[in-house]
């Protein structure tokens, strides 16, 4: 398959200034379709998976990878604890520095998921309330579609100390930046309200349902403007689907998981905290050894488990490599498709987008015939299983209420209450999108209505 066979466990991660060690390069030639499809071989073919953005998905080489890394350990645990693990945790660390341009390697910490670094910063949040850093009362604002396991991390950690929570009712379907602005420039003035101040702003770069690509470095800057004391950028879905500088985007904390859009097995994402004097007073929320030591050692050592997924970077890499372009050259070409296929839809179906294509990523939600009746979250559950279990379709479905000046159907014969949010990943061909759309044709023209769903 023309991957370059390495070990990923090797203990030469880079010098103390976070330079990586010189890699031998991936082969020049271009990865061919078939070698795509060998790669994801393991993939269920009698379904239509267009579904990335949930689980991602790992090519067999760096499956290879990691079993190699695991056998590694389970050869001779204490000689790979003592001497492989921590230099390989090094170089995934500075190939994470260079891809997200930190400016530190100290700033960057591999963590299981966003999940794990959204709990070490509202722990660290939560902490500031008792500590006196923050007021009890002082706010803290969230977008309305924040990740549901955020949200409730929000509550669990920072509202339980004392924070006023306010979240930010954005507009879906969206046509602009400028009405996301509109709406978080108005949270930010209620969380001021009073004599609040704001003390964090938890701000998705992909939401995740419905998907939209938000504006961040925009909100970021308006949330510097407006005296917010720190912001966290939940990233989940970012690297490997949006570009990624946090320098450049300057929140104060980001995290992106690994799994999704950038090859990686589950579970490794990164957190990125800017050095300041906050960012020393992070800690992982298990605690280990090497405890008060920085939370890149702290996340870097929480007992015995399983680190394989995080140490296969180097793999990922040159998997990448061997696609033209790049990470860049595939998200370009992830993008380009997934509007492509979601015009196809729509077309198809009667309906529209959710987002104009420059708001969304490799993923685009797309309108649902309105007769298909989906009047709630159960309903959109119900649907996405009956299409998993039926047509062998992998998709998620988004229940949205209409509001004011109901958005209807092309035809303008009834009232679009669903979205599919299709993705697109290198894996992916046309045929699995036209599974999607003779799938709901189908139940179109057979008069369902997901009121015939079992309760």
């Amino acid at each position: 398959m023309g991957a370059h066979h390495r070990d990923d466990c090797a203990e030469n991660g880079g010098d103390d200034n976070g330079h990586l060690a010189k890699r031998p390069r991936p082969a020049s030639c271009p990865i061919t379709a078939a070698e795509i499809a060998e790669e994801f071989a393991h993939h269920d073919p009698s379904v239509a998976r267009i579904n990335n953005g949930s689980f991602g998905s790992c090519p067999a080489s760096v499956l290879a990878a990691q079993l190699r890394c695991q056998r590694l350990f389970l050869r001779q645990p204490d000689e790979f604890y003592f001497h492989r693990l921590q230099p390989a945790l090094l170089r995934s660390r500075i190939l994470v520095k260079e891809l997200i341009n930190a400016a530190d390697l100290d700033e960057v910490s591999l963590v299981d998921n966003a999940t794990t670094a959204a709990a070490i910063v509202l722990q660290h949040a939560s902490w500031a309330f008792s500590e006196g850093g923050f007021r009890k009362g002082d706010a803290v604002v969230m977008l309305h579609y924040a990740y549901g396991a955020v949200k409730k991390s929000i509550h669990a950690y920072v509202a339980r100390a004392g924070a006023h929570i306010i979240e930010v009712p954005l507009p879906f379907p969206v046509s602009s930046n400028e009405e996301i602005i509109q709406e978080f420039r108005k949270a930010l003035e209620l969380g001021k309200a009073d004599g609040r101040r704001v003390c964090l702003a938890v701000i998705d770069h992909v939401t995740s349902m419905p998907s939209v690509v938000i504006p961040v470095k925009e909100l970021t800057r308006i949330c510097r403007e407006e005296g917010v004391d720190q912001v966290f950028v939940d990233a989940a879905h970012a690297i490997g689907s949006v570009e990624v500088d946090v320098q450049d985007i300057g929140a104060d904390f980001y995290t992106s998981n690994l799994h999704k859009w950038f090859f990686c097995p589950p579970s490794v994402a990164f957190l990125y905290t800017k050095k300041c004097s906050a960012s020393s007073r992070l800690h992982h929320p298990v605690v280990s050894l090497e405890y008060g030591n920085g939370l890149p050692l702290e996340s870097a050592w929480i007992g015995t488990r399983d680190y394989s997924s995080q140490l296969v970077v180097p793999s990922v890499m040159d998997f990448i490599g061997r696609f033209e372009g790049g990470i860049e050259g595939i998200r370009r070409r992830n993008h380009e498709k997934v509007v492509e296929m979601g015009k196809m839809l729509a077309d198809a179906w009667g309906t529209f987008l959710g987002s104009s294509p420059e708001m969304c990523c490799s993923m685009i939600m797309v309108g649902l015939p309105g007769c298909l009746g989906i009047s709630s979250e159960k309903d959109a559950l119900k649907l996405r299983s009956l299409l998993r279990k039926e047509f062998k379709i992998e998709v998620p479905i988004h229940y949205q209420l209409p509001k004011d000046g109901e958005v209807v159907e092309k035809d303008g014969s009834s009232v679009v209450t669903g979205y599919a949010r299709i993705s697109h990943q290198v894996y992916n061909v046309e045929g699995d999108y036209h599974k999607l759309r003779d799938a709901v044709h189908k139940l179109v023209n057979d008069g369902f209505n997901c009121t015939m769903l079992p309760s």
